[in-house]
């Protein structure tokens, strides 16, 4: 039997080799009554499996019921599956057939089958060892013919470890396995897909079926589907609804797909060491920017300390990155910014405290006789200015008042 009818049967889109692995072995394993135990990630499509074992089997014209086993409360999970007496419970004002019941002579699928109780869990062995199981508040033992086949996206190795599945049923559940591929294995099936969705919400909205330009197909591409198919069909739906356009451009689809990691393989950004793994883009590039900010914020402290305490040697490359650190882009300084550095070698005189308007931003005096001259007349003009209150001729100079003092004592000032 061809794979491609199969597929056309089931509606089921996709060139992939592990695709076409699951079919064939669905096909192959249908006319038995072996038990079938279907892996995979959510999402990825895995209730297409039992349908085809169910259809290609002697039981096709039988009852085909699906049951999602983590969708039922572990309270009422035995009366669904085997049913119940009535009276056997508080609200039970009749007697129900279960599922294993009401499947007689066809096949059952258990998705989630991982979620079952232990204690259903052992009720199970029981059905698929003997063909045998006991209702809720009944004592009588009833037989069922069902063929079981179960499907999870649970790793059964941690789950046995944690006492959570009991290996017996494990073994006697994965009798034939077949594993469903995630989207991110089967890449070359992701515009297909697309296109086959997009034709779909097309007919069913009644407007025009979306395409893909070169660059969006190639994000489709490369984008690693963490939800699966399942996460391609309803974007392509909410584009279908929500974009005017009906050319996609890959700006467009960025917009779509999120960028955060819910646990399955295959992140869309790469985070660097010591950063949360739910951290959005955005998140991290915020981060980024705070810790900048920080940094330049302890550079200028760093800066000023050194500036007030004599302790940094002025030349062309220091002041410019003085003006850089203390007027961005240029701007003047403000009354926060120091106007005037005083070092032992050098006196700096930085943009917007008296330099020469056509000058070009800042002013380097080197070292000489004029400057011992000019720094010690500054000075004189500062304690004659404040009455000789060195406290504040210090900050008119912009130095420390210590540095203040070894320049008085140094060049021998006395009283202004």
């Amino acid at each position: 039997m061809e794979i491609q009818s199969v597929k056309q049967r089931f509606d089921i889109v996709g060139h992939s080799p592990l695709l076409n692995r699951a079919i064939d072995i669905a096909v192959q394993v249908a006319p038995t009554n072996i038990s079938v135990l279907i892996n995979g990630e959510s999402g990825v499509g895995k209730e297409s499996i039992p349908k085809i074992i169910h259809q290609y089997s002697q039981r096709k014209h039988g009852p085909y019921i699906a049951v999602n086993c983590g969708a039922i409360p572990e309270g009422t999970i035995d009366s669904e599956l085997f049913g119940h007496e009535k009276g056997s419970f508080t609200g039970a004002t009749d007697a129900r057939k279960g599922y294993f019941e009401e499947a007689n002579g066809g096949t059952i699928f258990l998705d989630e089958v991982a979620e079952l109780p232990l204690g259903t869990q052992v009720r199970l062995l029981r059905v698929l060892e003997t063909g045998e199981y006991i209702k809720v508040g009944s004592s009588k033992v009833q037989k069922t013919n069902v063929r079981v086949v179960a499907a999870t996206n649970v790793d059964f190795s941690d789950a046995i470890r944690l006492n959570k599945f009991r290996e017996d049923l494990y073994y006697r559940l994965n009798q034939v396995p077949i594993f469903m591929p995630a989207l991110r294995d089967r890449r070359e099936d992701v515009v297909l897909l697309f296109r086959k969705f997009a034709a779909d919400f097309a007919e069913k909205y009644k407007m025009p079926s979306l395409q893909l330009s070169p660059d969006s197909a190639l994000v489709l591409t490369n984008y690693s589907w963490p939800g699966n198919v399942r996460q391609l069909k309803n974007i392509t739906e909410q584009m279908s609804v929500l974009e005017q356009e009906r050319v996609i451009e890959g700006s467009t689809l960025q917009y779509y797909l999120p960028h955060e990691d819910f646990g399955n393989k295959g992140m869309t950004v790469t985070q660097g060491a010591g950063a949360p793994s739910n951290f959005s883009e955005r998140e991290i590039l915020y981060k980024v920017l705070f810790d900048m900010k920080n940094d330049l914020n302890d550079l200028k402290s760093l800066v000023l300390s050194m500036m007030q305490n004599g302790h940094l040697e002025t030349n062309e490359e220091n002041e410019e990155l003085f003006r850089k650190v203390f007027t961005p882009s240029g701007a003047p300084t403000t009354n926060h910014t120091p106007t005037h550095y005083t070092g032992t070698n050098a006196v700096i005189q930085l943009p917007g405290a008296g330099a020469n308007p056509h000058a070009s931003g800042h002013t380097i005096v080197e070292e000489s006789l004029s400057l011992t001259h000019s720094e010690k007349e500054l000075i004189v003009k500062a304690l004659k200015k404040h009455r000789n209150k060195r406290k504040f001729a210090a900050e008119e100079l912009g130095i420390s008042e210590r540095t203040l003092y070894r320049k008085i004592k140094e060049y021998g000032i006395t009283k202004a």
